[in-house]
């Protein structure tokens, strides 16, 4: 009787272990298959990440090329209006010493008459 009892209660601890390990084993199923979800989810957001970020940059370059065509034509347009100046100046410089030399013109015509 007393081999019955003990075997009995062996047979009963063999089938909770038994049980025991088939749940540690659905559990770690489940938590890999979470873990695979969660990787899953990180490399879409990861994905639509890089995607948001490479059309920031396209849009930054965009702004810096229409930067510098503004900043080029100012330049151009500077150059032009100094040139314009310039050619003023020129014909400001001309005048003026067309003047003077009339003004010594009609000296030089009056102290001789």
């Amino acid at each position: 009787m007393k081999k019955l009892i003990v075997n009995s209660i062996l047979m009963l601890a063999l089938s909770f272990s038994f049980v025991s390990c088939r749940e540690t084993t659905d559990k770690a199923k489940d938590a890999a298959e979470q873990a695979g979800e969660a990787l899953e989810e990180t490399s879409e957001d990861l994905k639509e990440m890089s995607e948001d970020m490479m059309e920031k940059t396209k849009e930054v370059g965009e702004d810096v090329k229409e930067s510098a065509e503004d900043a080029a034509d100012s330049v151009k347009e500077a150059g032009e209006n100094a040139l314009d100046k310039a050619k003023e100046a020129g014909e400001d410089v001309k005048d003026a010493a067309k003047d003077a030399a009339n003004k010594v013109k009609d000296a030089v015509d009056g102290d001789s008459k």
